[in-house]
């Protein structure tokens, strides 16, 4: 299982970006897929997941009506569109899949991608 992120960078705030995680190595709609960031002396949080079983969308609360999560199943990619940014959305993010269906925001998740950076100017 490879998960690889990209499109991340500095953006002021109010900017957008759009994150995407190309996978392969497994079957993607089998799998839960979801995001997570890390900011700078902060643990590990949860930021979104998608549900490969009936397409259903979680948020922590901090990014809901900014952040959508959506899938492209032709390419096995999934996207984490940001708006809005704020900086205290500055962290590195993580694409993150494990073998169950539905979507729990905390996981568990085994395959994590290497992360991608963002930072959000004030």
């Amino acid at each position: 299982v490879l998960l690889e992120e990209s499109g991340g960078g500095l953006v002021q705030a109010g900017g957008s970006l759009r994150l995407a995680c190309a996978t392969s190595g497994f079957r993607f709609g089998d799998y839960a897929m979801g995001w997570f960031r890390q900011a700078p002396g902060k643990e590990r949080e949860p930021v979104s997941c998608l549900s490969s079983m009936d397409l259903s969308t979680y948020y922590t609360n901090s990014v809901k009506g900014r952040f959508t999560i959506s899938s492209d199943v032709a390419s096995d990619t999934v996207y984490l569109q940001m708006n809005n940014l704020k900086p205290e959305d500055t962290a590195v993010y993580f694409c993150v899949a494990d073998d169950y269906v539905g979507c729990h925001l905390s996981g568990p998740y085994e395959y994590w991608g290497q992360g991608t950076q963002v930072t959000v100017s004030s």
